[in-house]
């Protein structure tokens, strides 16, 4: 029946038949039923309910006389709180009740039941348990004889033909002319709905050929962006075509992307932490570590190049003094010290009274397999053989926890600070208000130091976001793990432990952790020279004798290692890769 002849019939005043009533609630699935349905979600969402929270709002309608109209159904109300919203045509209720279509009783107890995906909401506005049910307070109109189950003050049936037929041609209008508002919102959900699409296809289509090409960079560099963007359907895709690549015998881009695949799983599963402990956990024996650490000292020249600067720094901000007091934030071995109390013992005219403070971490204490005591006898042993007066003083504890009184400074001493790849394990402003990486820098120069060494790794992770962290450490670590294959090629057996214990723990800190749980914080050059300026320290030049000490260590490794004296400081590199950096203060 159409609405023509809906008005007909009005106008002839023989009204609505039984089986006119049965057409008509089949008419509405596809215009009336849905504009109710739409006010009906307007009403909730006015009231704090989310669309999610609600059944389905265009359902068919299986009785007319189930549904309840207000008096004023006939106005559009284009004045709601939220405009996004569009139009908006209020239904009432007594107790301000809202429900979906559904839920509606046709019974005389007019009883609203919430359907498993319905929260209703009691009269003050707070939300109701979704197992509760909310009946009207018996009224004549909810009697059992009001087989309409609808209050009859709200009824949009009227005894005036007329004004129903009024109300239907406006009815008519309202859902054959559609509202402009509403036409531009589902042209933009169309048109969100089909970029969405578009760019799903391109990335399925750029995964299929990368895939043939074989290109993991980029592989993992899709993958990195996927996890960023929180996009985890196609992350998990990537990291299924992944996990075909990466391997740990492999070309060093397959064995570095085997731990940074690791550390994006991690990421993903919020494990980052629990990953880097158990690395840790899986450790091998203290001295199997000593060894692997030792390969590694041997075949590249990063930590040689910085005890090497270090010393040549401090031997010469020293020279003429008595007494001297090393501390150095990160003893380790205490390796470092062999060669320099070696050339004090050497020095014309006697060799000066050394002490060494020596600050340790427990992973340290763990490589060593013992306590400070091990390096102290060590380096005392070493000191007698060059007839150096030497004593040590033990601090086995994290940077963190550094303070004036764990220094023991004496007067009449020349101190000279060591900061050994240790700095970037403090954590900075942006992770604790304590900063102890500026802290620790105004302890020392409150010290009045001869010379403060400072040797980190050039990158750029600490406080960078997410991907663009991911890519600074795809691309360090590449150069990092391709210097390493020179000297230990893929058969060796050594080489996996090597890069497993010594590097992939802190590529897998870098990638999947945050917050305090990630230690692994690199700055470049410019920001430490930031920190150590603020801290009101100066640059200390570094001498041509330990420049020309360094070409000739970096003769007996491959010719991809460069060295370049920039801005008062010295580059190590792999390559066009800048790796570590050396410099010195006053």
């Amino acid at each position: 029946m159409s609405f023509q002849q809906i008005s007909s019939h009005l106008e002839s005043g023989s009204g609505f038949s039984q089986q006119d009533y049965e057409y008509f609630s089949s008419y509405p699935v596809i215009g009336f039923n849905q504009f109710v349905g739409y006010s009906s979600m307007q009403a909730s969402q006015d009231h704090g309910s989310s669309s999610a929270d609600h059944g389905s709002y265009y359902q068919a309608i299986p009785e007319v006389e189930s549904i309840s109209f207000p008096q004023n159904f006939q106005t559009l109300d284009h004045s709601s709180d939220d405009s996004s919203h569009g139009t908006h045509i209020p239904i009432q209720t007594s107790c301000q009740q809202y429900c979906t279509l559904e839920s509606s009783s046709v019974s005389g107890g007019y009883n609203v039941y919430n359907s498993p995906s319905t929260v209703s909401f009691s009269p003050n506005g707070s939300p109701s348990s979704q197992q509760e049910s909310q009946s009207y307070p018996a009224d004549p109109y909810h009697s059992p004889q009001n087989t309409y189950g609808s209050p009859r003050s709200v009824s949009c049936i009227t005894d005036n033909q007329s004004d129903l037929l009024l109300k239907f041609k406006e009815l008519e209008t309202a859902i054959l002319v559609p509202d402009s508002d509403n036409m531009d919102c589902c042209d933009s959900i169309a048109q969100d709905a089909a970029n969405h699409a578009s760019e799903e296809h391109d990335k399925c289509r750029q995964m299929m050929e990368i895939i043939p090409r074989g290109d993991l960079t980029q592989l993992l560099v899709y993958c990195a962006k996927s996890v960023s963007d929180g996009d985890l359907t196609m992350a998990h895709r990537y990291i299924a075509e992944l996990r075909k690549m990466v391997s740990v015998t492999g070309e060093p881009i397959q064995r570095l992307g085997a731990y940074l695949l690791e550390g994006l799983v991690a990421r993903l599963a919020s494990s980052g932490s629990s990953i880097y402990k158990s690395l840790k956990c899986s450790e091998p024996t203290s001295s199997e570590l000593l060894s692997y650490m030792h390969l590694l000292y041997e075949v590249c020249p990063f930590f040689k190049f910085g005890y090497m600067s270090a010393n040549g720094a401090i031997a010469e901000a020293v020279k003429g003094e008595n007494r001297i007091h090393i501390i150095d934030f990160q003893i380790a071995q205490g390796s470092q010290w062999i060669s320099l109390i070696h050339a004090l013992g050497a020095r014309p005219g006697g060799a000066p009274y050394v002490r060494v403070t020596g600050i340790d971490d427990s992973q340290s204490a763990y490589a060593r397999g013992g306590g400070l005591h091990i390096v102290g006898q060590r380096l005392a042993k070493h000191a007698e053989s060059c007839k150096v007066p030497f004593e040590f003083h033990a601090a086995a504890m994290s940077g963190c926890a550094v303070d004036l009184r764990t220094l023991g400074i004496r007067s009449g001493e020349a101190i000279a600070v060591n900061f050994p790849y240790m700095l970037h394990h403090m954590p900075d402003e942006s992770v604790s208000t304590e900063n102890h990486r500026d802290r620790l820098l105004r302890l020392v120069k409150s010290l009045s130091p001869k010379v403060v060494t400072l040797v980190e790794q050039e990158s750029n992770t600490n406080t960078a976001p997410f991907f663009l962290r991911f890519l600074e450490t795809l691309d360090y670590y590449t150069s990092m793990f391709e210097s390493i294959d020179v000297k230990l090629p893929r058969e060796h057996k050594e080489r996996i432990n090597v890069e497993q214990h010594c590097l992939a723990r802190d590529v897998v800190n870098i990638i999947a952790c945050e917050g305090a749980e990630r230690v692994e914080r690199h700055e470049l050059l410019t920001k430490w020279r930031s920190r150590f300026m603020m801290a009101g320290f100066s640059p200390y030049p570094l001498s041509s004798v330990v420049n020309s000490t360094i070409r000739g260590l970096l003769g007996n490794y491959c010719e991809h290692y460069t060295l370049a004296e920039k801005n008062e400081a010295l580059y190590l590199g792999w390559k066009n890769r800048d790796l570590v950096t050396s410099c010195a203060w006053r």
